[in-house]
């Protein structure tokens, strides 16, 4: 479940822009673009060039959703670990603190470029 109330972590799966839900579409505003994005089973996460959004599916017809986006103008810092060499679970992790002192955990499976997605954050968090 994707769920930022807690400190959570996600085993997170990469999938191609146009697998992200129809109606993450309706929430973006003026010039905003999706840059990456990854699922869980049902769950995703998006990274576009404003912020990250999850989208919790819930109950189990899944019709019932949560959307929750996350500013990068509020990330306090961040931190990346990469995979390591030979690693029988190889994953990529991040760490968000945001400036109210809430924090966020994702834990990315597969193929996954963690050093773009840290250039991303830092692209759009520094400006």
């Amino acid at each position: 479940m994707t769920n930022f109330n807690k400190d959570s972590v996600f085993n997170l799966k990469p999938i191609e822009l146009d697998d992200v839900r129809g109606e993450v579409h309706t929430f973006l505003i003026d010039g905003e673009e999706l840059l990456c994005a990854f699922k869980t089973i049902r769950d995703q996460v998006i990274f576009t060039n404003k912020r990250i959004i999850s989208i919790d599916v819930q109950g189990i017809t899944g019709k019932r959703k949560s959307f929750t986006t996350l500013p990068y103008s509020k990330i306090q810092y961040f931190t990346i670990q990469t995979q390591g060499f030979l690693e029988i679970f190889p994953d990529n992790e991040l760490y968000i603190e945001f400036s109210n002192g809430f924090t966020a955990t994702f834990e990315f499976k597969g193929n996954v470029d963690i050093c773009q997605i840290g250039k991303i954050i830092s692209t759009y968090a520094l400006r």
